[in-house]
């Protein structure tokens, strides 16, 4: 299935400003960007969300949940409205279409890119990944988990994705917005994104990236640990900037949106 052949919902403020496409986690939509979309958009910016296939408000086709069609969507939203000078902002699952956005289609349309408590490089442990934060056992609990009850596996999956340290950061409230937008996920979509965050290696992708990077990571992150992926990324990518979000968890951009908000301006004005 072609990226053009599915219906995406895309938000864009428009205006003049430099593009800022930010690119969702798993299993949410471009609705958990709504702390950031105003901040951004009143700094001068035209800010671009979109809802990833098979989830939130696009088209749910049957298949295409791999990085390469996922990195083809990206690509052809940008060249539909032919963005240029584009600054890249990848949360977790998306931070892995950044990468391979990079590695598919280049840079010649990029500015700067953003993994925002993202997967890469690599996030199951293997043999040759022994520093993968995600045993296979740990994945194969995850899918069956989605698998036999959506509404328990999201309760569970929320409270971490939202937990520092043991401790709940954000609202029960925004826990249950996260929630609901959880809900909004297709099945197929899910266990298949849930499959490729899992299992895809970035470590080639990442050699291709020469643009600046910021890497933006909780350090109390429990769903997406800090030292199995964003410090290796920072390590991976030479003059790189690292922000690191004290007590933060997964869902920073929620729990700590003003510090993200903040390290996300900082590096953008560059």
């Amino acid at each position: 299935m072609t990226a053009s052949s599915v219906r995406l919902h895309i938000e864009d403020t428009g205006g003049t400003g430099r593009p800022v496409i930010l690119i969702h986690g798993w299993p949410l939509s471009a609705e958990a960007w709504k702390a950031q979309v105003p901040i951004l958009r009143d700094a001068g910016y035209r800010v671009i969300s979109y809802d990833r296939r098979g989830f939130g408000r696009s088209e749910k086709p049957t298949e295409g949940y791999d990085y390469d069609t996922l990195a083809a969507d990206l690509a052809a939203l940008i060249e539909e409205r032919d963005l240029k000078d584009v600054s890249l902002v990848g949360f977790s699952m998306g931070g892995g279409e950044v990468a391979r956005y990079i590695s598919n289609h280049g840079e010649e349309r990029l500015h700067s890119v953003v993994f925002a408590s993202a997967v890469p490089p690599y996030l199951l442990k293997t043999d040759d990944n022994p520093d993968g934060p995600l045993p296979q056992a740990k994945a194969d609990e995850m899918r069956q988990g989605l698998e036999k009850n959506r509404e328990e596996f999201f309760d569970g999956f929320t409270r971490d994705f939202f937990s520092a340290n043991g401790k709940l950061k954000v609202t029960e409230e925004e826990r249950q917005a996260a929630i609901a937008l959880c809900h909004q996920s297709d099945q197929t979509a899910a266990l298949g994104c849930m499959k490729a965050f899992a299992t895809t290696d970035f470590r080639a992708d990442l050699k291709r990236v020469t643009v600046p990077a910021l890497i933006l990571h909780g350090d109390g992150d429990a769903t997406v640990p800090f030292e199995g992926s964003g410090e290796r990324t920072h390590a991976a990518l030479a003059g790189s900037e690292l922000v690191l979000l004290k007590d933060a968890p997964h869902g920073c951009n929620t729990s700590h949106a003003d510090d993200f908000n903040l390290a996300l301006l900082n590096f953008l004005k560059k």
